[in-house]
């Protein structure tokens, strides 16, 4: 039997403390999440959110005009004339955040209520980084046409509505329907607001790698709904079409695949590739977009793509391949995740409160692309301007203060250059009033 020495017990020791340490991480970061969520004392209701009163409610006269017979006043005049209620009422600050609990981050079909912490955080980003008031609304409706029409019944509450965590492909109908039906923004966070980051990270990596979009070849796994919108945005920014290679859990999309589901959102991304595997597809390849499962990518792939390669591996929680494999096998390459635990996190809170934001404030009925693209090259820039710029900082933080004025301010100008802008805009006195919100915010 051969012996063990003391250094090797010793280091046997140290790499199984390792192993447990990931694991004590894991149940620490679980057991402090349950306990911000619940009651912190014994007049606290748990959760993250509270509805705040504006205006005095301290005596007869003041509830008088804040309810009957005041009231009727505001009522008579919004029934004259329906546009009055973004005066009137807190309809142009309100965003109702909807999900079915479809698709809840990583976590899947887990259902609507179990969706709630989500929603309500997702709530507690809009107020905090831009002055939003948001509602969660969690829908136990899987149907898609009954969910169109529990959705679109609430539109008079709101002035925008932001969908999350609805599984594909029901999602893309379900925005689409909603879109063509009402006349406030409509944004599905996790197609859009993925491929707004993405965009942005990329644009700021094939920059430092010394690359143009229009000259790289993208190799895309994953053909969900974050996956399609962000090839879509890439391809309108001048990424060439023709230089992509989709992949989903059976391998690359190509002409003549005739694999279930070819026929719906995936027909699109067909392309005339002979790559009939992920490896095949990598091979010189400049750029990895993984919108799919964990370690789907090994180092031999990431070292058969092209000198200078950009891996983006976004599957949560658990990335296509780790940071740390990818630089072991190609030293040049840039790479970003999903995780906040590594550099180049894509997270979409760096975009949709500040979206939203100019989209209420101008008046906007939709979201478009000149306003997407706006923001991806507002978020480039800013993250550009910062000193610390590179390989490790593609994207600004979450908690960086500049978005708030650099994101809407831009965003804003292009509903208006696109002609969507219902409200009078002066360019200078707006950012004014953003660089005073976002004062506010800081303070609070």
């Amino acid at each position: 039997m051969q012996k063990v020495s003391q250094a090797d017990a010793a280091s046997s020791a140290v790499n199984q403390q390792q192993q447990l340490a990931p694991d004590q991480r894991a149940a620490d970061m679980r057991q402090a999440a349950l306990d911000y969520h619940r009651p912190q004392h014994a007049d606290d209701i748990g959760g993250k959110i509270e509805i705040k009163v504006t205006r005095p409610v301290a005596s007869q006269d003041d509830l008088s005009l804040a309810y009957s017979p005041g009231v009727a006043v505001p009522c008579v005049e919004i029934a004259r004339d329906p546009a009055l209620a973004y005066q009137y009422t807190a309809k142009g600050n309100l965003v109702a955040v909807i999900t079915n609990g479809t698709a809840v981050l990583g976590l899947g079909n887990i259902g609507a209520v179990a969706g709630k912490p989500v929603m309500e955080g997702k709530v507690v980003l809009f107020k905090r980084f831009a002055g939003i008031d948001a509602f969660d609304i969690e829908i136990d409706e899987t149907d898609p046409a009954k969910l169109i029409e529990i959705i679109a019944s609430l539109h008079p509450t709101f002035g925008g509505i932001n969908l999350e965590d609805i599984k594909a492909p029901e999602c893309f109908e379900i925005e689409r329907a909603l879109r063509s039906r009402l006349s406030i923004p409509v944004f599905h966070d996790d197609q859009h607001g993925t491929a707004i980051v993405v965009a942005a990270g990329l644009m700021n990596a094939l920059h430092l790698q010394g690359k143009k979009l229009q000259d790289i070849a993208l190799v895309c796994n994953g053909a969900g709904a974050a996956a399609v919108a962000c090839l879509e945005l890439l391809v309108g920014l001048g990424l060439q079409k023709s230089n992509i290679v989709v992949c989903d859990s059976k391998g690359p999309i190509y002409n003549g695949r005739n694999a279930r589901g070819d026929d719906g959102e995936k027909a699109a991304w067909s392309s005339d590739t002979s790559a009939r595997s992920l490896a095949d597809a990598m091979v010189g390849a400049d750029v990895f977009l993984g919108l799919s499962g964990p370690g789907v990518v090994d180092q031999a792939m990431v070292r058969s793509m092209a000198r200078r390669p950009v891996v983006f591996g976004l599957a949560n929680p658990e990335p296509e391949i780790r940071p740390e494999l990818v630089m072991a096998a190609a030293p040049d390459a840039i790479t970003a995740t999903g995780r906040s635990d590594y550099p180049n996190q894509v997270n979409n809170a760096l975009c949709f409160p500040y979206l939203f934001r100019a989209a209420l404030d101008v008046g906007a009925p939709q979201i478009n692309e000149a306003m997407k693209q706006a923001a991806v090259k507002a978020l480039a820039e800013l993250a550009q301007a910062d000193k610390a710029f590179g390989k490790d900082k593609l994207l600004p933080t979450l908690l960086d203060d500049r978005l708030l004025v650099a994101v809407s301010a831009k965003v804003a100008q292009a509903a208006v250059d696109s002609g969507l802008a219902r409200r009078p805009h002066e360019a200078a006195a707006y950012r004014g009033r953003l660089e005073r919100l976002a004062e506010k915010l800081a303070q609070a």
